[in-house]
């Protein structure tokens, strides 16, 4: 996704045609987004600053494309969290903010953001970053395990 030709084209679309819809790459918006599943409605950035829990469209200075959650804003700028993550990245400013997730596209239903579904997912999981820390590591406990003991047999 760092390739500067399809950078230049999330910018172009939203610019021509007011949105974007695509997938997405990665888990670290699971449970919200599945890659090869579902699809991501971005809308082009508001005017004025975001709100904790959007969901931006944003450029890193490296060029790669991110899709994070604001857990917190602050007047410098946004601290982002992937939903299935647990580490904050900070120093996002509104100038790398490309767009924001509107909706989401799973199995040709169309959930908005503003909808009570997704509302209560938001509330649910992501405001209580405790409880998804201890989830994700103890679903990652299985594949970490395996990874063990794949790594110690002797072959």
């Amino acid at each position: 996704m760092t390739d500067n030709n399809q950078q230049d084209s999330f910018e172009k679309v939203l610019a021509t045609h007011g949105v974007l819809i695509c997938g997405n790459v990665g888990d670290s918006m699971m449970p919200l987004l599945k890659q090869g599943r579902d699809k991501m409605v971005i809308v082009p950035k508001p005017t004025g600053r975001l709100k904790k829990y959007d969901v931006p469209l944003y450029r890193r200075d490296n060029g790669q494309y991110v899709l994070h959650r604001i857990v917190e804003v602050s007047d410098n700028g946004y601290v982002m969290l992937g939903d299935n993550r647990w580490t904050l990245e900070r120093g996002i400013t509104d100038q790398h903010i490309v767009g924001v997730l509107s909706a989401v596209v799973r199995k040709g239903k169309t959930v908005p953001v503003t909808s009570r579904q997704y509302r209560c997912y938001v509330r649910l999981w992501c405001g209580c970053i405790w409880l998804r820390r201890i989830i994700v590591w103890m679903l990652s406990l299985p594949r970490r395990g395996y990874r063990y003991v794949t790594r110690n047999i002797l072959i």
